[in-house]
């Protein structure tokens, strides 16, 4: 009779717990916190009595302070200037993380293009594309293969096709350690979430269709993701282009080859369990084209895609991991 009582008892109070849990779950508010970092947007959705945009920025700006090219005193900044600063864990993360992701996509994903990327960037924008010979001089200035922690060799480091994704991944930290369960952060597109949002509903974020629109002024979704407790990374060509010549150059270059890349893939969007995963592979995907980053896909059935391109018609498609979760 005793350890029955008890056994009633226990019920009862898991039954009560539970309802004060689920009432505490309704109660606490949603807080938004926006601004800018990394010269882009940021918007933090998180269900939190506390406001902690403060602390959010904190983070934000040790991320910039490693990776960004703008901030003359980051890390990176002074790695490129030749000096050789104390690294952090921050920095040792992600350039492992780099590393890792330069491999598996077998080179695609690259930290150090940045001198062809600026080059024909620069082309374009003054009317005269790089030379067969200046693209070969430039490509002896790119490959992540030689580049180690501590022992750098000239190259300059751009991690800005993975360092959104991080900083994302970053923030997302910073809830969990304070016990926040409901969450959506997203800096630039490149989102994490976790948790329900404030309808109470699994998070759901759009993907943009493609368009010849540079200003992307449209903002026509193609699809909608169910994105719950995953991180997910959208790269595409449609929104940086050049037409030179009749002919369009997407901003993509690929290391390979030193030029633009020419296939029909226009947009990649990628699921991983963390952001800086999903930036780097979306980044390497739209370098690879979509035969190649299949190949690399059946060695990482974890990574989930949305791809959108061209047929030979022109027209738009799309292929899609099958056990990745839409609305269309």
């Amino acid at each position: 009779m005793k350890k029955k009582t008890l056994q009633v008892i226990f019920l009862l109070a898991l039954i009560v717990g539970t309802i004060l849990i689920i009432r505490q779950q309704h109660s606490t508010p949603y807080q938004k916190n926006s601004g800018m970092i990394f010269g882009t947007v940021y918007n933090v959705a998180y269900q939190s009595s506390d406001d902690l945009q403060k602390e959010i920025e904190e983070e934000l700006k040790k991320v910039d302070g490693e990776f960004s090219m703008f901030n003359q005193e980051s890390t990176v900044a002074r790695i490129n200037r030749g000096e050789n600063p104390q690294l952090s864990e921050m920095f040792k993360e992600v350039f492992k993380k780099a590393k890792e992701i330069w491999t598996a996509t077998d080179g695609a994903f690259d930290p150090t293009v940045a001198p062809l990327v600026n080059a024909w960037g620069f082309g374009f924008k003054q009317g005269a594309m790089p030379t067969r010979q200046q693209v070969d001089s430039l490509r002896r200035y790119v490959g992540f293969k030689d580049v180690e922690l501590g022992r750098y060799n000239g190259k300059t480091l751009d991690f800005a096709a993975i360092a959104k994704g991080y900083g994302s991944d970053v923030i997302a930290r910073l809830l969990r350690k304070k016990g926040i369960e409901n969450f959506m952060v997203e800096i630039g597109g490149e989102v994490v979430t976790q948790g329900i949002n404030k309808e109470r509903l699994p998070w759901k974020i759009g993907v943009v269709k493609p368009t010849d629109d540079s200003l992307n002024t449209g903002g026509e979704l193609q699809t909608v993701l169910n994105v719950t407790n995953k991180a997910m990374a959208t790269s595409g060509n449609y929104r940086n282009f050049y037409y030179k010549g009749g002919k369009k150059y997407a901003h993509t270059i690929d290391p390979a080859t030193g030029y633009p890349v020419q296939h029909s893939l226009l947009s990649a969007t990628v699921l991983a369990d963390d952001c800086a995963t999903a930036d780097a592979y979306a980044t390497a995907f739209m370098v690879m084209g979509m035969e190649r980053a299949q190949k690399v896909l059946e060695k990482h059935p974890e990574i989930l895609v949305y791809f959108i391109y061209s047929d030979n018609k022109g027209e738009l498609k799309t292929w899609h991991s099958p056990k990745l979760s839409t609305d269309s």
